[in-house]
């Protein structure tokens, strides 16, 4: 830690009494190591980063924010894909990555009590040899923190037959933006708050403690890789399978920009001249599932796949899976830099609306590569722009906001496991009216009246008349002259 000027010198003082020097970091340069989260398009420098080890501490950080008016942002992993763990540059990040203790795992009870800076993966590896799992999985599982996927209420490849991350919570211990350590548990009689906290994104205060159902591990797992020319084919292969009454734990699928840039980052070795694939792992009872596979490869051959692979143990799905996973990532290959987006449309319009995001690929000059979870409709197109060149990120940015309305026109919905954020907020209205907004307003205001915990993010701020959607860093001019008020 190297103390310099901050905006927030009393602030600053209090929480280096608090924490100590080696919990608070003020050194301009380390700081930057926090402007931003998985979507690096949207940063800002906090002013200051703190890392707590235990509640108590957390909540004494908020309780001298809460006494300061200054805001406050949690961070975990980083890992977001909205900007939703986005710093201010008038504010205090809350880092949670030194509280990532697994305090219990009860397998009579099917339950695991961990720290929020928990990676999603080792709680897997901690239930393993007791033959459970957690069964939220995002891509990112061996770097995100349980933490980030509570805010996020975040999902991942098996979240078609499982749920999502609220499906698998049962209890959480948080910090209220006032600094008061309290408990939501799914037991509780009255109104749902533990499913409101969830996916709240941090404007409902902070989880430092999450109790987890674990799941027991399925008798059998199999995994079919299935090429075909083009998304339009294999779209119609998903839509077969599920007509059929058969529920995969996952169907994946990826096009052929997402295969180049796999193929180039970790040589999967996918079928060549694929157009798409195809990932659909089945799990249950041996039989069950070996029947299910049958009337699987069936359907996909029937569509058009040109080539189905197989893969019975954990080596083989790995490598049928590494092409995937790696897909985010990999687009670096092929791409400078680009934006990855989020949209969720009903299973059946798969092909008009990937038929609309090509469109607007030739109309705009930018390519997209699009990777799915394809079973629930959830879309994660993958818009490629240099960010060397003028004008390029603006291009691309209104693609994505053209690709989100196309998805909202289609009856789907602006985000499916990544969130709002900070980069999508502006896009709420897309699918509320005021009337939504302002109810969700009051709801936010019932635990977070002052608006410091993790302001900006979800709901949409007001612009100078005649200003130009796009990226803004830092507080809105409205704002800060108080001639407009942010919830």
């Amino acid at each position: 830690m190297t103390a310099t000027a901050s905006p927030l010198p009393d602030l600053t003082a209090r929480l280096l009494r608090l924490l100590g020097p080696g919990s608070v970091i003020t050194d301009p340069v380390r700081l930057r190591t926090y402007e931003c989260d998985g979507l690096t398009y949207h940063r800002a420098t906090p002013a200051v980063v703190v890392l707590p080890e235990t509640a108590e501490q957390v909540a004494a950080v908020v309780r001298e924010c809460d006494a300061a008016g200054t805001p406050f942002v949690a961070r975990g992993a980083g890992t977001g894909l909205s900007g939703g763990a986005v710093p201010r540059t008038d504010g205090v990040l809350i880092v949670m990555s030194r509280m990532r203790r697994i305090l219990q795992i009860d397998i009579p009870n099917r339950r695991a009590v961990v720290e929020p800076g928990v990676t999603n993966l080792a709680i897997t590896e901690a239930a393993a040899p007791h033959g459970y799992y957690y069964a939220p999985d995002p891509s990112s599982r061996q770097v995100c923190s349980i933490g980030g996927n509570v805010a996020e209420n975040s999902g991942g490849a098996h979240c078609l037959k499982y749920g999502f991350t609220v499906n698998h919570v049962l209890a959480v211990e948080l910090v209220t933006p006032q600094g008061e350590i309290v408990t939501l548990d799914a037991d509780d009689p009255g109104y749902d708050l533990l499913g409101a906290f969830i996916g709240s994104e941090g404007t409902l205060g902070i989880a430092t403690k999450i109790t987890v159902r674990l799941s027991r591990a399925p008798e059998t797992v199999t995994t079919l890789l299935a090429a075909f020319p083009g998304v339009e084919s294999g779209g119609t292969a998903v839509s077969a399978i599920i007509a059929a009454g058969i529920v995969p734990a996952a169907i994946e699928m990826m096009d052929a920009l997402a295969i180049e840039a796999a193929e180039a980052a970790v040589r999967c070795g996918y079928p060549a001249g694929a157009g798409a694939v195809l990932i659909v792992e089945l799990d249950g009872p041996a039989a069950e599932v070996a029947a299910q596979f049958t009337r699987v490869r069936e359907l996909c051959l029937s569509s058009g796949a040109f080539e189905t692979r197989t893969a019975d143990d954990p080596a083989e799905r790995e490598a049928i899976w590494k092409g995937r996973r790696s897909a985010f990532a990999a687009v670096g290959r092929i791409s400078p830099a680009y934006l990855v987006q989020d949209g969720v449309v009903p299973r059946t319009a798969l092909p008009q609306v990937l038929a609309g995001i090509e469109e607007l690929s030739a109309r705009f000059g930018v390519r997209v590569a699009n990777v799915f979870h394809a079973g629930d409709g959830n879309l994660h197109p993958l818009v490629l722009f240099d960010d060397t060149e003028d004008g390029a990120g603006e291009r691309a940015e209104q693609v994505s906001a053209e690709i989100l309305a196309l998805c909202v026109a289609y009856g789907g919905s602006i985000t499916g496991e990544h969130g709002i954020g900070v980069d999508k907020a502006k896009h709420m209205t897309a699918m509320f009216g005021p009337d939504d907004l302002d109810t969700m307003q009051l709801l936010r205001c019932a635990f977070d009246p002052r608006g410091l915990s993790n302001p900006g993010k979800v709901f949409p701020t007001p612009r100078l008349c005649g200003e130009a959607p796009g990226v803004r860093k830092g507080v809105h001019p409205l704002v800060a002259s108080g001639e407009a008020e942010l919830f």
